[in-house]
């Protein structure tokens, strides 16, 4: 029984200090009606567990009344109404409105003065009241960048110039020596190319040290397929030095894509099947090199064969270089070899501008020829192109707005004469996102060949999986096309996503005088796996003058793989 007595005296006891603990009040009034309603508009808290709670209460709301203008404000009384209710009773007196905050033009610069002021002139900047603190804020950031971490600003000299207006002093002190990066330190990935940090990052030794400036620089990170920043950077100032820590580490950049497709053959009915296979490796000598190797069979006896080796900024310069060779036969009628040796200039970490020369020669497999559509030639071309990359923080879809176009002048020659001709050559891509699931996706490609007379073999070829779907891969040959190609996506979380196939194109080939538009519609899925991006299209394709046969539907099939 006692035992009983003591268990329920304890829970009483404990309970009912809980109780009184939290059931104190504040309310605050004006000395004035109108006051008072100023008053009920601020957000401050109302229930406390003891007094020092509320007396903290208190001046926190007399500090927003400060920061609202009200500078002469101050309690009256506080007091307990009753044993569970304080009253704060402030007085708000005057409301300024406005500042002039009088300053030293040698510290601050105009055009940063536009950005803040509603009035400037060569003595004072004019500010609303309410905007102090954000303003003084902004222009600390602003001498920070001119590599003076380590400024402070304050009001002094705080007068009354009218009933709505104060005035007042900006003092700056920045007497400290201009900062500058004189160390940088990769830590994680010591073998990061150094070059990339000059030339793509914009970050080197001897200049004006800014940390806002570097965290947005080491962001472009991302777009860069071979290394991934850990966290940001850090800083360790001393007395004489400043030296700057990124913290990065070595990613997964080499890749392996294939895919697999098939379709009916419109004149066997019989099942065919064609297929790639396309390796790209990158910065495996951590010089940010990197070497592509693509190899294409498909179902019309057609065999594609391309190699790529980018180098970039060749002896520790902006310049790179890019080498290729593309071989391409159509079964046994005609082969045709494409070299090229290209210098680029990264302008930043988004564009680069090309610039180069173009060999390219065509030889007829026929051991008759009955046509004259086909023939031997040799082509030289000067080579110009720019491209932009804007990256994406998405693993499906890493990169957001991609821009090429490459313009080529030079000269055809066959055993007959030399011609002059203009090849030009555009693909772009960009990724609307609507919100975090659904996004549309957009590209064009397309290409041009200007010229006086054309042959066969010299013709652009497109179709397929990374042209226009729901065709055979290279099946169309065209003097001139543009391919548009539409996707709907629905991501179901950050590995699977689903899309709708609306393609179009229209094209010209001017060896069979042909004008043509074509459709094609499907869709698709991705997945992203432990093994990569699994991607499945279905798509059906035809001429505008046709109906739809399913029998012409393609169905193609690739994986990406990381590693």
């Amino acid at each position: 029984m006692q035992k009983s007595f003591l268990l329920f005296l304890y829970i009483y006891t404990f309970f009912s200090l809980k109780v009184n603990c939290q059931n104190l009040k504040l309310e605050i009034l004006g000395n004035t009606p109108t006051e008072t309603k100023i008053l009920d508009s601020l957000i401050y808290k109302k229930d406390h567990i003891d007094f020092i709670s509320i007396k903290t209460e208190t001046d926190s709301i007399q500090k927003q009344l400060y920061f609202k203008g009200y500078i002469e404000n101050n309690i009256i009384e506080l007091k307990k109404n009753n044993d569970s209710v304080f009253k704060a009773k402030y007085a708000l007196k005057r409301k300024f409105d406005l500042i002039h905050i009088y300053f030293d033009k040698t510290h601050i610069t105009e055009s940063v003065l536009n950005k803040i002021s509603l009035k400037t002139t060569d003595a004072y900047l004019k500010l609303r009241f309410t905007e102090i603190e954000n303003t003084l804020r902004f222009i600390n950031q602003e001498i920070s960048k001119n590599g003076r971490p380590f400024s402070k600003l304050k009001l002094s000299n705080i007068e009354i110039k009218d009933n709505k207006t104060l005035s007042a002093r900006l003092d700056i002190d920045s007497s400290e020596e201009k900062r500058t990066i004189n160390n940088i330190t990769i830590k994680g990935y010591d073998k990061f190319p150094k070059s990339y940090l000059k030339y793509f990052l914009k970050i080197k030794p001897n200049q004006t040290f800014n940390l806002t400036k570097i965290k947005k620089q080491t962001e472009l990170l991302q777009s860069l397929k071979f290394a991934q920043e850990v966290k940001p950077p850090e800083v360790l100032f001393s007395k004489d030095s400043t030296t700057l820590y990124l913290y990065l580490k070595k990613a997964q950049s080499n890749s392996f894509d294939g895919f697999l497709g098939f379709g009916t053959n419109e004149e066997t009915g019989k099942i065919q099947f064609d297929g790639y296979l396309n390796l790209n490796l990158t910065n495996n000598l951590n010089f940010g090199e990197s070497f592509k190797l693509l190899y294409k069979s498909d179902e019309n006896d057609q065999q594609t064969f391309q190699t790529n080796l980018s180098l970039p900024y060749l002896f520790k310069s902006p310049i790179g270089i890019d080498l290729a060779l593309n071989i391409f036969r159509k079964d046994s009628t005609f082969s045709t070899v494409n070299q090229s040796l290209k210098l680029n200039y990264q302008i930043n970490s988004k564009h680069k501008i090309y610039a180069g020369i173009i060999k390219e020669e065509s030889s007829n497999l026929l051991e008759q020829n009955t046509t004259s559509s086909i023939l031997d030639y040799t082509k030289n071309f000067l080579s110009l192109s720019y491209e932009y990359i804007s990256p994406n923080i998405n693993n499906l879809f890493p990169i957001k707005t991609y821009f090429y176009i490459e313009n080529n002048l030079g000269n055809r020659k066959d055993t007959n004469e030399t011609q002059k001709q203009n090849l030009i050559n555009l693909n772009t891509y960009k990724i609307f996102n609507l919100n975090n699931r659904n996004s549309i996706f957009i590209r064009l490609n397309g290409g041009f060949i200007n010229s006086d007379s054309y042959f066969d073999n010299e013709l652009l070829r497109f179709g397929g999986i990374n042209s226009i779907r729901g065709f055979e891969e290279n099946s169309l040959f065209a003097s001139l096309y543009g391919v548009i190609n539409s996707e709907y996506r629905f991501q179901l979380n950050n590995s699977i996503y689903l899309h709708s196939v609306i393609d179009g194109a229209y094209y010209e080939n001017k060896t069979l005088n042909l004008q043509e538009k074509l459709i094609s519609y499907g869709f698709g899925f991705g997945i992203l796996t432990k093994s990569g991006l699994f991607k499945l299209n279905y798509a059906n394709g035809k001429n505008e003058n046709l109906p739809f046969k399913f029998s012409n539907s393609k169905v193609h099939i690739s994986l990406t793989t990381v590693f």
